[in-house]
């Protein structure tokens, strides 16, 4: 019997299937537990330091009692430092993305996903690199900047060479005053010497969800192909660390085990690379299984109500302070305008869970990986975003001035968001609003920018990004950045 070790580089070490059992029982035995719950919580708070705010987080043991517990005020509590934390750390950034699916090949036979290999009436699409350029104009001509891109597991129709062309391409596209400054990449589990070769493609962030951390589960959802194989699937961070890959982004895929199993498995990871790497995911995903082609999501039994969805998204946020939260178009409108509140700071938009999606007036549905549940435009987000008080952020400047993994941390940690990733939110917003935003989304955001500035502590600073709003109003300059 393997024994827990968050230090050790084998998966059923380092996700103990016994420590995870025996957390559990730990949360249902204190859930109720006031005293614990308060000690906890006051643990978890920010404390303001000499450079900025430090929190330190919660251990998987800790979080568990929180996620467990049924008392109402407390629960409120969590949520209120939940939203203290993240905007302490993140402010009222909302980092923007897209999805773009280059191909759904796959190989595996993954139950809770249409691409699986034995659906024979899902369309098959690859697209070419004449293809990729265009489906780029379309996101380009959004508004976009940041792209997560998506393949399926094919050696054939998807080896690495395939996703590195695709990079190039994506890169190389500048139309108008567009271009993808930065695209992170969710492909299968594969070797160091290809995330070495992904790292020097100038990805952001590499991202593979473990979908489920309970091993026995997970070998029965992924019956066939080499996503099978547990261990291979859950080092995979790892290796893309060891292969140079700095910042690593996990996530589960919430209704497909118990929710108290996958949390306290997720946290154990995230202590694991903290760990070993000595630095934790860079972004942490919230995706729920959705209806799609061939997958009736009550077919699973795991599923979870919105406000219980609510609850993990909080508790994630206390116990990983540090780490960006995702959560996609696979949500509606609501309960994303709940996340925002509980700890989210990346948001996709406009998104086409097709391949070939972008370049299509109507959206498709016969290669869609999962319905998407927000159907809204990427302008109709951004000026929600802004009639919630956030602001969507184009940014990828700690991509490309080399602030990645501890370089990142250090600087979220040191409280220097104000002077930093928040005048290049405001920077990219205004380039967001001159060249793409309908009138009343640019009146809404002129507004909001005007006000934010005078939020930069730092004069040199706010008196820098006014100088560089005004050069992008009223000159083609663009690309500043702190």
């Amino acid at each position: 019997m393997a024994n827990y070790d968050p230090k050790s580089l084998r998966a059923e070490e380092f996700i103990n299937h016994e420590e995870i059992l025996a957390t559990l029982a730990y949360a249902q035995e204190h859930k109720n537990d006031v005293a614990l719950i308060d000690a906890i919580l006051e643990k978890a708070r920010p404390k303001p330091t000499s450079g900025g705010v430090h929190c330190e987080g919660l251990t998987h043991r800790e979080a568990a009692v929180l996620l467990a517990c049924e008392i109402p005020e407390k629960i409120q509590e969590m949520y209120r430092l939940a939203e203290e934390i993240k905007l302490a750390f993140y402010g009222n950034r909302i980092v923007i993305f897209a999805p773009l699916y280059l191909s759904n090949y796959c190989v595996n036979g993954c139950v809770y996903c249409p691409y699986h290999l034995k659906n024979k009436h899902i369309t098959r699409k690859k697209l070419t690199q004449d293809e990729i350029r265009q489906e780029v104009i379309a996101l380009q001509d959004m508004g976009h900047k940041r792209l997560a891109i998506e393949a399926g597991e094919d050696p054939v129709n998807n080896p690495i060479e395939y996703i590195l062309e695709c990079l190039e391409t994506i890169y190389s596209v500048k139309h108008k005053n567009g271009a993808i400054r930065r695209v992170n990449v969710n492909i299968a589990a594969t070797t160091v010497e290809n995330y070495r070769k992904l790292k020097d493609a100038g990805i952001g962030t590499y991202i593979l969800f473990q979908e489920t951390y309970h091993k026995q589960t997970y070998e029965t959802l992924h019956p066939t192909g080499p996503k099978h194989d547990y261990a291979y699937h859950t080092e995979a961070m790892d290796r893309a660390m060891e292969g140079g890959i700095d910042d690593v982004g996990l996530g589960v895929l919430f209704g497909l085990e118990g929710y108290q199993y996958e949390f306290a498995g997720l946290l154990m990871h995230a202590e694991h690379l903290e760990a070993v790497q000595g630095v934790g995911p860079h972004t942490i995903s919230v995706p729920r299984v959705k209806k799609a082609d061939d997958i009736d999501p009550t077919a699973f039994d795991n599923s979870l109500s919105d406000e219980l969805f609510e609850k993990i998204i909080a508790c994630i946020r206390i116990a990983v302070p540090y780490t960006g939260m995702i959560i996609s178009t696979r949500e509606g409108q609501e309960v994303r305008e709940k996340a925002l509140k509980l700890g989210i700071s990346q948001v996709s938009g406009g998104s086409r869970t097709s391949v070939g999606g972008y370049t299509e007036e109507e959206r498709p549905h016969d290669s869609e990986q999962f319905d998407v549940s927000d159907q809204r435009s990427l302008d109709e987000v951004v000026r929600w975003l802004m009639e919630q008080d956030h602001i969507p952020s184009f940014c990828t400047a700690c991509y490309r001035e080399g602030r990645t993994g501890d370089r990142f941390m250090s600087l979220c940690k040191s409280g220097q968001i104000l002077n930093c990733c928040h005048p290049n939110a405001l920077m990219t917003l205004e380039e967001y609003l001159v060249d793409y935003a309908a009138p009343e989304t640019k009146a809404i955001g002129d507004a909001l920018i005007e006000r934010e500035l005078q939020r930069i502590p730092k004069e040199k600073v706010r008196t820098i990004a006014q100088q560089h709003i005004e050069d992008i109003r009223n000159s083609n300059r663009r690309d500043f950045r702190f």
